[in-house]
């Protein structure tokens, strides 16, 4: 009876998040309150409280959520045996995720909600992420953490270029793989010539 009970709260809480991503597609993720996921859901918002106990906590269940969801299609990739190879595979997969949802980027991404700090729990999901974005950057020879720390942020830079000037575009991605390339060559190159 306990395992129905938890399996039905479960399944709610799929789909009130479900709803509050649909929310931040339509209205941003400003445009999510409490009052409007209640509205849309067709329920009273003290019924949400049931659920999340503030605004903060749902965003905080849509970043685990978008993580999650990450995450899966990231170790659902067969990567190439090439390190090379596998490092733009994984890249590009992790950027064609990050630009199908403008919504989910940012909160993923940007968290531009005032205030919100994701759980410890939440964030476990973010950082593991990055442990298989590292670890496939490590198979390619880039080791040293200040080198992990600006590929991240030449991606994450490629993203929001392409995000903020021609979204639903290529302009800034289809050079995804020439950054790689440009950046591992780099990385090899002054760990053989410090």
């Amino acid at each position: 009876m306990i395992g129905k009970v938890a399996e039905r709260r479960d399944a709610k809480l799929a789909s009130i998040v479900e709803a509050a991503w649909e929310l931040a597609r339509a209205h941003g993720i400003g445009g999510v309150t409490l009052h409007a996921l209640a509205r849309e859901l067709g329920m009273r918002q003290p019924s949400l409280y049931a659920y999340f106990d503030s605004k903060n906590a749902l965003f905080d269940a849509m970043f685990a959520d978008g993580n999650r969801r990450l995450l899966e299609r990231l170790e659902a990739l067969e990567l190439p045996r090439s390190p090379r190879a596998a490092v733009k595979a994984f890249m590009g997969a992790f950027v064609q995720f990050a630009l199908e949802d403008t919504a989910r980027c940012l909160l993923l991404f940007q968290r531009p909600v005032p205030g919100f700090e994701p759980s410890a729990e939440s964030y476990a999901r973010a950082q593991a992420v990055l442990d298989r974005a590292v670890a496939v950057l490590r198979t390619a020879g880039v080791e040293r953490q200040g080198d992990v720390d600006c590929f991240i942020a030449m991606i994450a830079g490629l993203i929001d270029a392409q995000m903020s000037n021609e979204p639903g575009g290529d302009r800034w991605i289809r050079h995804l793989d020439r950054l790689t390339d440009m950046y591992l060559d780099d990385a090899k190159r002054r760990r053989t010539h410090p």
